[in-house]
């Protein structure tokens, strides 16, 4: 599997960002970027982490074909990748990651299947634990975090490699999934 793009994908509190964070000591970086419906958050800006447009220009690109894939999510706001935004990341000379939650796995593996998908895994107590040490956070919220988690698990096969980040192994962890970059890179 010969590809500059790679989907990393994790639960909440399995460290993913962290991860990906990491890899800028090993490879130069960019990202798929999404093209969403939800508003714009401070600190926030056009293509920083999201391409930001209405609902109606979403539909009307939905209409048009633009998308190479969409779904409508989070209090229902659309979420897709562009055909153009695909295009874009084949053609960078830098690694493209692609973080994306374990459906959108599902659904790219179908359609890309030589992208290669890195699971960012911890256990659950771990990611509860994580989840909680954020910061003020409340017991409802974790529970849906670590009932989410579960999707994960249960689609481990959906990935081509799992890896485990372990408590305090954050380094080792970068360095296994830098191993998975570089043994597959074009």
């Amino acid at each position: 599997m010969q590809s500059n793009i790679f989907i990393i994908s994790g639960p909440s509190g399995a460290g993913e960002d962290s991860v990906i964070e990491g890899l800028k000591k090993y490879f130069n970086i960019e990202r798929v970027i999404t093209t969403t419906t939800r508003e714009m958050r401070a600190g926030e800006r056009q293509g920083r982490p999201y391409y930001f447009i209405s609902k109606e220009k979403f539909r009307e690109g939905i209409k048009r074909g633009e998308f190479f894939e969409y779904a409508e999510e989070d209090k229902h706001n659309f979420y897709g990748v562009t055909h153009k935004e695909i295009k874009r990341a084949k053609n960078s000379d830098k690694i493209v990651i692609w973080k994306v939650d374990y459906k959108g796995v599902l659904n790219l593996k179908k359609i890309m299947p030589e992208i290669p998908a890195v699971l960012i895994n911890a256990p659950l107590d771990i990611i509860e634990k994580r989840i909680k040490n954020r910061g003020k956070v409340s017991e409802e919220f974790v529970r849906q975090r670590i009932d989410y988690a579960k999707g994960w698990f249960e689609n481990k096969s959906a990935f081509d490699y799992v890896v485990e980040n372990e408590e305090g192994k954050l380094k080792e962890t970068v360095l296994k999934v830098a191993k998975i970059i570089k043994d597959n890179s074009k």
